[in-house]
């Protein structure tokens, strides 16, 4: 089974282009990542901008391109926190099913960590709990479980976009810039953990652009190689290294930084600090980084949907 799932993201627009066999994908056609920031202004105004929803129309031209040429079975869109935040959010996912036909899906919080830690954990079979961290535009879901099970999970309102928005508007930032981005953070991940679910963790995977950039960056990889990333191990100690390297610099220097994609530049920062704060919260002196997320659960859902 062929199937194409396009994740329409706070600050991303994503294709996975997959083959499907029972419960596994066994090929990888197509994946592209697209930064669209539609998400940019959502957290003051409430509303999605023209110009945001203009870039993700652009972008999912091509991707519907993609999907014809392939000849996919089944193509669906999952849409997350922007449009889930916003007042007009239902008309723009019926644009995209109108526009693109892709089905869409407005995804709760639930939904969303659901999907997520199937694709993360879905080549594997472990006994331990496992923190599942995924950093998006608008919001940061924490999900805990073992052996394919949810027990825990929460959706936060801690985003790369949305917290570069509230606290870095200088360049490079300032000290009292990332300490009030870093305490913000703090706090909202700290209040959303109750003690029991921090304890019990000792293990985490990584996953969506801020991990992804941050472990092609720790190996200095140009081009960016998803092999090289799928699996790597981010220390602690690295990613603050790694931070305090990207806040030190302005945007148009860290644009050039071997490894991060330049789209990814003005909101990588506010990323960095986010992972680890959620480290901090778990107590966590490492993450494994993946490849494996929302996409790969989303496109395991539609072939047991067929079962």
């Amino acid at each position: 089974m062929r199937v194409a799932v396009v994740d329409i993201g706070t600050n991303s627009t994503r294709l996975l282009i997959a083959e499907l066999e029972g419960d596994r994908v066994v090929a990888e056609l197509e994946r592209r990542s697209t930064v669209t920031r539609l998400g940019i202004g959502v957290d003051a105004d409430g509303r999605l901008r023209e110009d945001a929803m203009q870039r993700v129309f652009s972008t999912l031209e091509e991707y519907r391109e993609q999907i014809e040429r392939l000849e996919t079975e089944r193509a669906v869109a999952v849409l997350t926190s922007a449009v889930r935040d916003s007042a007009n959010g239902q008309q723009f996912a019926e644009q995209v099913e109108r526009r693109y036909r892709l089905r869409p899906h407005v995804l709760a919080g639930e939904e969303e960590a659901r999907l997520t830690f199937l694709g993360a954990t879905s080549e594997r079979d472990d006994e331990r709990p496992t923190l599942v961290v995924d950093i998006g535009g608008g919001s940061t879901e924490l999900v805990v479980g073992s052996r394919g099970e949810v027990s825990f999970h929460v959706s936060t309102q801690a985003g790369v976009v949305r917290q570069t928005e509230r606290h870095l508007d200088s360049d490079p930032p300032s000290d009292g810039e990332l300490a009030a981005l870093a305490q913000d953070a703090r706090a909202i991940l700290g209040d959303a953990v109750p003690l029991e679910r921090r304890r019990e963790v000792r293990h985490a995977i990584a996953v969506a652009g801020t991990a992804t950039s941050l472990g092609a960056i720790a190996q200095e990889l140009e081009p960016y190689d998803p092999d090289k990333v799928q699996g790597f191990i981010l220390s602690r100690d690295r990613c603050e290294q790694l931070l305090e390297r990207l806040a030190a610099i302005p945007l148009a220097e860290r644009r050039q930084v071997p490894g991060l994609h330049p789209d990814r530049a003005p909101t990588i920062v506010a990323g960095a600090v986010i992972l680890l704060e959620a480290l901090a919260v778990f107590e966590l002196d490492q993450v494994e980084v993946s490849e494996h997320d929302i996409l790969r659960g989303a496109a395991l859902a539609l072939a047991s949907e067929d079962r």
